[in-house]
């Protein structure tokens, strides 16, 4: 306004309307700009608002990351403590099988040793029966038996050195062909055998064959057979 000329009442008209035209125009050139600055506000504002919207669901998601990693911790240390306590009751299980079959193998040594404790005179009766009724002298061998047994047989053997000639020797027996093998007693190193031939074997060859014993024979009848292992073998036949 300090350009304008003055008049006798005041500013030259013509030079105000100049001034508003021009503003106008200037108001106008403007416009389009004011209306993208107005819209370009509005869309940081809702871009506040999205940025605030995500900013509390990025807090939430962290919370709940912090929580399921917490559970995740405490499941580990269950984890963690349930397998040390599998190992505890999965040894103890191993140590009480040991014991288990401990036990047993003691049960069954011992009740053979009452069999045998029980039926020791009377089997050593039968055997000098069954001698004489041979008519051979105690200690001799029937010779006129051809050797071929079938049927039920008992075998007597020994001395053992221990539980697994045993085992080893009644391995051999079945091997020929017997069934219905059972141990009657096992004492002082001698054990009885009772076992069912159904075809006629040659027993006494078959036994020299397939076990690692060497034996003498102290007696032979078709039905019962008395074996001494000759106790002069080296230590790696007795072990075998």
């Amino acid at each position: 306004m300090g350009t304008f000329k003055r008049v006798l009442l005041g500013y030259r008209r013509a030079d105000v309307d100049a001034a508003i035209a021009a503003r106008d125009g200037q108001i106008r050139a403007l416009a389009p700009r004011a209306a993208e600055c107005e819209r370009q506000a509005a869309e940081i504002a809702e871009l506040e608002r999205e940025m605030s919207s995500l900013s509390g669901m990025v807090i939430e998601r962290e919370r709940e990351i912090r929580g399921l990693t917490e559970r995740l911790r405490e499941a580990n240390e269950r984890h963690d403590r349930s397998i040390a306590s599998l190992d505890a009751v999965s040894a103890r299980l191993e140590d009480i099988n040991a014991q288990a079959r401990g036990q047993a193998t003691r049960i069954r040594m011992k009740a053979l040793t009452e069999a045998v404790e029980v039926s020791r005179r009377v089997q050593r009766l039968t055997d000098a029966q069954e001698q004489a009724d041979a008519g051979v002298e105690p200690g001799g061998v029937k010779e006129a038996f051809d050797g071929v047994f079938e049927g039920l047989v008992k075998l007597e053997i020994g001395p053992l050195g221990d539980f697994s000639q045993l085992v080893g020797f009644e391995d051999a027996v079945g091997q020929i062909g017997a069934s219905e093998i059972s141990v009657e007693r096992f004492s002082e190193g001698r054990a009885t055998l009772s076992m069912r031939l159904d075809q006629p074997v040659e027993l006494l060859r078959e036994l020299e064959e397939l076990s690692s014993l060497e034996f003498k024979v102290r007696h032979t009848a078709p039905d019962n057979l008395i074996l001494d292992v000759d106790e002069d073998q080296g230590p790696e036949q007795r072990a075998a």
